[in-house]
């Protein structure tokens, strides 16, 4: 072989390594200016979102908080789905306690009837959702603390057509159905189905015509929720983070921080493959002419202790 054509060869061989390297250098600096992108734009986001209750304030608070993520111990926090309109404070449509404990990797998923007869602190037996109505998110927490004995630590409270707009966001959501019905003009087939955001949102509200009133549809509300933190968690939800970022500035709040955030994320995170949902089981009862859904103090007792040992466990 001629020794010019040697020469050339033995450059171009010399120069692809130079070529690949150059081209990964390029991809980690595209990945790095996005990432710090993303991150910039989440940071901004938990700013808008980011509202803390009174209680917040107090510093022996954030010391237990700090210790409880340190030692990788169950966090509880209460999951709000508010209807707001114009001119009215709203009542919360959906009450939903979620205990999430690290060292079991699971977690457990409570759904409270907002009809459910209980002492507001302050205001007497009344339904539950009234207090949101009565005094905000700080009324609701404390409400669901005294009454199942068990602490909350943190609220993430939704608006309900936020929740519509970021299930659209994550390219809907799939989930089993056991019974079939009909909604707001929408069919509902049992067995698998693909909801998007206006379909999940009437999916999830449909009790008159189920006969199991407010205990199936609040089957319906964590199935849902369920299937969206799939979505959330997934690689290619990643790809919509703007679109799903914008949604959630404007239409949730918490009192969570954004280092809180990055530790559920990273060291909770695998709770979401080990959930077990409860229910309440009570009866309907009229009292001075009011609808309420009554539990019996040994039901109230059962829960109380399941939640107990699910945040013991390890």
């Amino acid at each position: 072989m001629d020794s010019r054509i040697e020469k050339r060869n033995e450059k171009k061989k010399r120069k692809w390594p130079y070529w690949v390297g150059g081209i990964t250098l390029g991809l980690v600096l595209i990945i790095g200016i996005y990432l710090f992108y993303i991150y910039d734009k989440v940071g901004d986001t938990v700013e808008v979102m980011h509202e803390p209750l009174a209680r917040d304030e107090n510093p022996d608070r954030q010391k237990e908080l700090d210790s409880l993520f340190s030692e990788n111990d169950t966090i509880n926090i209460l999951l709000l789905g508010v209807d707001e309109r114009k001119n009215d404070k709203g009542r919360s449509d959906t009450m939903i306690l979620m205990s999430l404990n690290p060292q079991t990797n699971s977690m457990k998923m409570l759904s409270i009837p907002r009809d459910t007869y209980v002492n507001i602190p302050g205001r007497g037996m009344d339904k539950i959702n009234h207090a949101y109505a009565f005094g905000g998110v700080g009324l609701s927490v404390q409400t669901v603390e005294e009454n199942f004995d068990v602490p909350v630590h943190f609220y993430v409270k939704v608006n309900m057509e936020g929740f519509q707009q970021g299930i659209d966001a994550l390219g809907g959501v799939t989930v089993t159905n056991d019974r079939a019905f009909s909604q707001g003009g929408v069919d509902f087939p049992t067995g698998e189905i693909n909801l998007n955001g206006e379909e999940a949102l009437k999916y999830i509200r449909m009790r008159k015509g189920d006969p199991r009133g407010d205990i199936g549809r609040n089957e319906r509300q964590r199935n849902v929720i369920r299937a969206a933190i799939g979505e959330a968690a997934s690689f290619s939800s990643i790809t919509k983070i703007t679109d799903i970022l914008g949604i959630l500035g404007g239409n949730v709040k918490t009192d969570l921080k954004m280092e809180q955030m990055q530790t559920l994320f990273s060291d909770y995170r695998q709770t979401r493959n080990n959930i077990d949902t409860m229910e309440i089981s009570g009866n309907g009862q009229m009292i001075d002419g009011i609808w309420y859904y009554v539990v019996p103090d040994e039901e109230m007792n059962r829960v109380q202790t399941e939640i107990k040992e699910h945040m013991k466990a390890k």
